[in-house]
């Protein structure tokens, strides 16, 4: 998700006319709806109202705005304290995590290391575990959190932090009051991700495992799509219960009640053993600091330290 797609998508919430947040952004219109496309598309949202006249967001449209405020402010908080900063005189750290990661104890992680050490420049990218754990093997990241580690002797993994995993639902969709079995499981829409990936490895099992498989499956590679996705009804989905809590809490989603439990979400950090040790080791000490520190905040069911 680029930089300059939020940044429009700002535009347009605030402005609520293309042309305007054209000229504003010094682009071309038919610029603009292909950075707005490229949202949707990637989200697997519509994210803006269009007919005739009217233009407004979305439901999901607002959910992405608060969201896209979030990192861009933590993008301009950056480039901030680089501009501070003077040039040649500034260590950089790359990391990369998953979407779960970013949307828990990651914006802390980032902070704090600012806070430890003013000359840092991080350069986060989230990805998927597999793009994640290529980018390493390439050199391209110090340090990842995902959900497989990265094997050979140049790293070094240690599980860092374990998440609930949840049947989650949409009150539109399932009981809150029932319990629903493998069965009763499969016989329901499901969204996940993709075949191959490491949640959707954490699924079939619950399936296979009792011979049933799962009638209708529809895939993302977004986190904040699926549970969009779920939130609509067009399906249930097997999710770290502390990404959705919020939702839950508005009454959006509800945990389903099953017979048989998810296994928990394993996140794993893998860094560059033979680079930069010492500020690797501040930054490893750090995120399981600020994972250990979210962790304290939640319910001890959702997340925790192993």
């Amino acid at each position: 998700m680029r930089i300059v797609d939020m940044s429009t998508f700002l535009a347009l919430a605030r402005l609520r006319h293309f042309a305007r947040a054209a000229q504003e952004l010094n682009a071309t219109q038919p610029a603009i709806s292909m950075r707005l496309a490229a949202l949707e598309t990637e989200l697997g949202c519509k994210l803006i109202h269009r007919r005739g006249g009217d233009f407004s967001l979305t439901a999901e449209g607002e959910r992405a705005l608060r969201a896209f405020e979030a990192v861009l402010a933590e993008v301009d908080a950056l480039k901030l304290e680089v501009s501070r900063t003077p040039a040649g005189a500034r260590d950089v750290i790359r990391i990369g995590a998953i979407d779960t990661v970013s949307s828990t104890w990651m914006p802390h992680l980032v902070d704090q290391l600012h806070q430890r050490m003013p000359r840092l420049k991080v350069e986060l990218t989230i990805e998927g575990t597999k793009s994640l754990a290529e980018g390493m093997q390439r050199g391209g990241y110090d340090i990842i959190f995902a959900l497989d580690p990265v094997i050979g002797e140049a790293y070094r993994s240690f599980v860092i932090t374990m998440f609930e995993m949840s049947w989650i639902g949409s009150p539109k969709v399932t009981d809150p009051a029932r319990t629903y079995s493998v069965e009763d499981l499969s016989r329901l829409p499901i969204v996940t991700f993709p075949a191959g990936t490491p949640p959707y490895r954490m699924v079939a099992p619950f399936f296979h495992d009792e011979q049933v498989l799962a009638s209708k499956l529809t895939s993302s590679n977004s986190l904040f799509s699926i549970i969009n996705l779920v939130i609509e009804g067009f399906g249930v989905g097997a999710l770290p219960t502390i990404t959705v809590q919020r939702e839950i809490d508005m009454g959006l989603l509800h945990v389903i009640t099953t017979a048989k439990r998810l296994d928990p979400m394993p996140i794993i950090a893998t860094y560059q053993a033979t680079a930069r040790t010492d500020l690797l080791r501040q930054a490893v000490e750090q995120a399981r600091a600020s994972a250990a520190h979210f962790c304290a905040k939640v319910a001890p069911a959702r997340a925790w330290m192993v």
